[in-house]
């Protein structure tokens, strides 16, 4: 009910001519690239964790079978 009387509220109510500054929207601006960025980052690394994994795997093969045994420990 409450919700239903603000929409109406909102809705119906007049213009308000107020100024908001130019230091407002670049606020608003900053922080959604903030969020976009945030969330690209986040889905590249959940992306290009298993390729790093297969990376690091072939290295250790590669390492691994070099035929040569490690010097004694003396």
């Amino acid at each position: 009910m409450r919700l239903l009387f603000a929409l109406v509220l909102i809705a119906f109510s007049g213009s308000a001519f107020a100024y908001i500054g130019p230091g407002a929207g670049v606020s608003f601006l900053g922080s959604v690239w903030a969020v976009l960025i945030g969330i690209v980052l986040a889905v590249a690394a959940v992306l290009i964790w298993p390729i790093r994994y297969l990376i690091r795997r072939a290295r250790r093969r590669v390492e691994g079978s070099g035929g040569s045994a490690p010097p004694p420990a003396e």
